[in-house]
């Protein structure tokens, strides 16, 4: 199944792609690489953690250049450290119906060692349009992307959770670090 996927987005990743032939295939490298989620509620805030999505870029390594991205995770990979916690997100999430979060980059500004991402992203069964702002560090035989984007909670129709009737925060922040091997 995984193989799958790979193959599917990279195929997409081929027909999206405006190729050269310096530019390669490039897939994050998973126990270097992680997405967390921030979660707000007046009381507390609540983080969670995957480490198993696949990214996978089209990129130029010798003009440090990123072309395309594209990204799966699946939403029960998130590990927030309370096991009723998460089940209790993958209910609101419906995440045995819709089990995977994916991104589609449309274009993509370089601009030096920073990134603006822009890209449809599929969460909930909803897809919106978001941007994601990152900075890339370069050198011979690894890259390592880090960058950061918020969505809304009801723009992508996610009942918003409450604690002591106080719903979260709409805002759902994001975090993450990619590593490649070039």
């Amino acid at each position: 199944m995984r193989t799958g996927i790979k193959l599917f987005l990279f195929s997409i990743l081929l027909t999206t792609s405006i190729t050269s032939a310096q530019s390669q295939k490039y897939e994050a490298v998973k126990n270097e690489s992680f997405i967390t989620y921030y979660l707000t509620h007046p009381l507390h805030e609540v983080e969670g953690t995957s480490n198993q999505s696949v990214c996978l870029i089209y990129a130029d390594p010798a003009k440090k250049d990123i072309k395309n991205v594209l990204v799966e995770v699946p939403v029960s990979s998130f590990n927030s450290g309370n096991s009723n916690r998460d089940s209790h997100a993958m209910e609101v999430l419906n995440a045995i119906s819709i089990p995977m979060v994916k991104f589609i980059s449309t274009k993509i500004e370089n601009g030096g060692d920073s990134l603006k991402v822009f890209g449809k992203l599929t969460f909930h069964g909803v897809t919106n349009d978001i941007v994601i702002n990152a900075f890339t560090t370069w050198s011979d035989k690894k890259l390592i992307v880090n960058g950061n984007f918020n969505i809304s909670l009801t723009a992508f129709k996610v009942e918003r959770p409450s604690l002591l009737l106080i719903p979260v925060n709409d805002n759902l922040r994001f975090a993450l670090k990619q590593v490649f091997y070039l």
